[in-house]
């Protein structure tokens, strides 16, 4: 079965060869974990169950997570393995099921979750690039619960070059519509964690605030941003950066961040604003097999 998950629409049988994604047709997880660096309304207390899938459909040029999105690093599993993960997750007090980069596993997610129906007691969250379908978006509906969705470009000509995605913003905008389809308005329970909802998470990279500012006012006109919450990021860290890309190769500055908040402040957005503090890479967890909180 040729597989057409995601944008890209390689192609590929994934049962004898990997996608553009890096996936074949086996689940591979590089690590599950409380993660307690998420949004306050997704980690809480006792953290969220974050799964980490390795293989992406976007791999970006900075990714921080290059280990396991440029390549395919981790744990094989199948669909029983992966929803008995799932489980012991809840069994360890976390708010959430965090499924992160899923979007080359969606077939093999629905069924794990179908395996758990009446034994998994909280909500799924679908941590995502934003580089969707709208019919993969769709087919989630009745298994995901969150949306925590990127939003990363805006212009065509950065997509392409930092992602390899020229229609980027095109079609990230449409699966965000999708999404709020599916869960129209935030949620959250009496301790302040979300149950259901739509995060729009945007990372502000060094030398690009003007194609953040054009994504909120975007999404702003667009949509309600009031059935949203909004998730501005400022640890961009050139870390994990080895290419040329002059930009790519600073932080972020206090000035540009600055402008990208007060424009989100000035929108009306409501969310979340992250501190310039968190530009290091000790937010990005380890895939080391054995590291402190592994799942």
């Amino acid at each position: 079965m040729k597989c057409t998950l995601c944008p890209r629409e390689c192609g590929v049988d994934r049962h004898s060869k990997r996608g553009y994604c890096g996936a074949s047709d086996k689940i591979v997880v590089s690590r599950t974990m409380l993660h307690m660096w998420e949004e306050p309304c997704i980690s809480g207390t006792r953290g969220s169950g974050a799964i980490f899938f390795s293989g992406c459909n976007l791999r970006c040029v900075y990714c921080q997570n290059i280990d396991i999105s440029h390549k395919i690093n981790g744990e094989e599993l199948d669909a029983r393995a992966l929803a008995d993960k799932m489980l012991k997750l809840q069994s360890q007090g976390a708010h959430n099921i965090n499924l992160v980069t899923p979007t080359p596993y969606v077939m093999q997610i629905k069924e794990a979750i179908d395996m758990l129906r009446g034994a998994l007691k909280i909500p799924i969250v679908y941590n995502t690039s934003g580089y969707e379908s709208v019919e993969t978006i769709r087919a989630l509906d009745g298994y995901v619960d969150i949306f925590l969705c990127d939003i990363k470009y805006y212009d065509s000509a950065l997509s392409l070059e930092y992602s390899g995605a020229e229609d980027y913003y095109e079609r990230a905008i449409s699966a965000l519509d999708e999404m709020l389809k599916i869960a129209p308005n935030c949620t959250l329970d009496g301790d302040g964690i979300m149950t259901k909802g739509v995060i729009l998470r945007h990372l502000v990279l060094p030398s690009h605030r003007d194609d953040s500012i054009k994504i909120l006012e975007d999404v702003c006109e667009k949509f309600d941003i009031s059935r949203l919450r909004l998730s501005l990021m400022s640890q961009y860290t050139p870390d994990f950066y080895v290419g040329e890309i002059k930009a790519l190769k600073r932080k972020i500055t206090t000035f540009e961040y600055q402008c990208v908040t007060d424009r989100a402040i000035a929108l009306g957005y409501d969310g979340y604003i992250q501190d310039r503090e968190s530009a290091t890479k000790s937010y990005t967890p380890s895939f080391k097999k054995g590291d402190k909180n592994e799942a």
